[in-house]
């Protein structure tokens, strides 16, 4: 079966080489000519012919079509992707930010089935009275409970003001079967995770997505920030957003650039592509600091907005180096209501660079398609200061993530810390405020008797590296009495005991168990507000914003160096 399908996909290939052609473009990709595009749609329909008259079985020839298509797509890049019908409602929703439904994330829960976690603040799911943790038993009196979260997810999706019921098991209640009644809403997802004002008198606007409705979110807050008498800044939290529309960064970039800033240059195969993007309003804030974080999760229209930034001296970029994405993605219909999204352009940002990190056109001997460092061309800013191509944004001010161990990497990963979280809220009916919530010594010892020892297993690698190496010394002849007190005071040393490990861990832990107790009770907002009294990117941030001179000599270092010889 794969044989076959292999055959389609290169046969496939010369459809999307032959659509340039069809535009109008007289110079072909290199190593195709009409003449082949011609000679391999005829292989591809000699195949389909040949498997449908003479295979054994009957074939479903829309599904092995679209496969074969989307095997072809991947070996072009990960941007280039096929959309069928049936796949185009959650592809609009991400670029909209609106579907109908009842407003909720959902999950695969570590025991099976999937279970409710995280709805969203006022929808439909929150207002019934729907939390974190309740298992999705049956929907519309029909058991889900063997179903995948994509198959659930399709359950509680429909058209606005369509009834649905809800039957779930809810943990750690006396009465743990409930069944809610709901209406589904058109859902408009919040592109702002939270925004507000610091106690260092700092706005700070947290920005997940650029969808339709992020440009008019980040001015509502800006708007707001304005009538604070004493805003020492804007801090603009662009961490692990992947991006989304380009009109709307180059919205959020006229909000603090002079009107008619050139700020994003794309270009393509033909004139088609070439455009230039400008801002086309008055800046709401034109002189207020700024600061842009960003971390290797942002990407895309992020890298628009911090890179434009960054080019223009307009703003302080503390945090990790960003994804380096620098592709320009459209959708063309393709017939019978499927759509094809495809890479038709390069971006490059005020200075003229390209931050495309991967050239999925090239390979190197290894196989890799990254651009090493050495090969990055030097830019400059408007002010001077030097920025490299071909590897993302590089902040100002670099800031070293912390990493997470195998201990909290596994409480995480089989949901402790969101199971202990369902069970805290249901015995809690009230916490403080988000500003004021913190993981207290009793609250940290609950967790402790929560974890169960015989079930929770983390890999205990010292452990296993003594063994292993104690073998190894007895194996080839080192293994002398006193080699062996040696290896028995290693053993006791490295030995794991898991309430130490996790007092040694209690940071970095109850930042977890935090953000998962709040989202019980303030949702997304209440984790990201509680969150940055702890960041070490906004400790940074509101350390440039407050220390006078700072932003400036970061931002025109040149001028520094002119007093000085003065």
């Amino acid at each position: 079966m794969m044989k076959y399908l292999r055959f389609w996909a290169i046969a496939i290939i010369g459809a999307v080489f032959a659509a340039p052609m069809a535009l109008g473009d007289s110079q072909a990709r290199k190593g195709s000519t009409e003449a082949e595009v011609i000679q391999q749609l005829d292989v591809l329909n000699s195949v389909v012919k040949e498997l449908t008259t003479f295979y054994v079985d009957t074939l479903d020839a829309k599904k092995h079509i679209h496969t074969a298509i989307k095997a072809m797509l991947e070996d072009i890049d990960p941007y280039t992707e096929f959309i069928s019908e049936e796949e185009q409602n959650d592809f609009l929703a991400l670029s909209t930010g609106e579907y109908g439904g009842i407003g909720s994330y959902i999950t695969q829960h570590k025991s099976g089935g999937v279970e409710i976690s995280g709805p969203y603040a006022d929808s439909p799911a929150a207002r019934a009275g729907l939390k974190c943790g309740d298992k999705i038993l049956m929907i519309d009196n029909d058991s889900v409970d063997k179903c995948t979260t994509d198959e659930v997810s399709k359950r509680l999706k429909g058209q606005a003001s369509t009834h649905l019921s809800i039957t779930v098991k809810r943990p750690y209640v006396a009465d743990s079967i409930l069944t809610f009644n709901l209406i589904r809403e058109k859902i408009k997802l919040n592109p702002i995770t939270y925004y507000g004002i610091t106690p260092d008198s700092v706005g700070y606007i947290a920005l997940n997505t650029y969808n339709e409705h992020s440009a008019s979110g980040v001015k509502k807050a800006l708007l707001e920030f304005k009538s604070h008498p004493k805003l020492k800044g804007v801090v603009l939290d662009l961490r692990s957003n992947g991006g989304g529309l380009v009109d709307e960064a180059i919205k959020i970039l006229g909000f603090f650039l002079p009107k008619g800033t050139e700020v994003l240059t794309t270009k393509g195969r033909t004139t088609q592509q070439l455009k230039v993007y400008k801002t086309s309003e008055a800046p709401i804030m034109p002189d207020m600091p700024l600061v842009v974080l960003i971390n290797d999760g942002s990407a895309s229209a992020s890298e628009i907005t911090v890179g434009a930034l960054q080019d223009l001296d307009r703003a302080v970029v503390v945090g990790q180096r960003s994804f380096g994405k620098g592709l320009v993605q459209t959708t063309r219909p393709i017939g019978f209501n499927n759509l094809l999204k495809l890479t038709i352009a390069k971006y490059y940002i005020p200075s003229g660079r390209l931050i495309q990190e991967i050239d999925y056109s090239e390979h190197n001997a290894d196989g890799n398609s990254r651009k090493p460092d050495s090969l990055c061309q030097v830019f400059h800013t408007a002010g001077g200061r030097e920025v490299r191509d071909g590897g993302g944004i590089t902040p100002d001010i670099k800031i070293k993530e912390d990493s997470i161990n195998r201990l909290v990497y596994k409480i995480v990963q089989d949901k402790w810390d969101s199971d202990f979280a369902t069970k805290y809220a249901a015995e809690h009916p009230t916490i403080p405020s988000p500003a004021d919530f913190e993981i207290t010594d009793e609250i940290f010892e609950e967790f402790k008797h929560f974890l169960h020892p015989e079930k929770f297993e983390y890999d205990k690698v010292c452990e296993i590296g003594v063994s292993l190496l104690r073998k190894t010394a007895e194996s080839e002849g080192y293994m002398t009495d006193s080699v062996k007190t040696e290896f028995d005071r290693l053993e006791q040393l490295l030995k794991h005991d898991l309430n130490r490990d996790l007092d040694r861990n209690r940071a970095q832990i109850s930042t977890y168990l935090a953000g998962e107790i709040l989202s019980r009770y303030y949702y997304d907002a209440g984790v990201t507000e509680n969150l940055i009294k702890t960041c070490k990117c906004m400790a940074e941030a509101v350390r440039v914003l407050s220390t006078p001179g700072e932003y400036d000599k970061i931002l025109h270092p040149q001028q520094k160096k002119k007093q000085k010889r003065k």
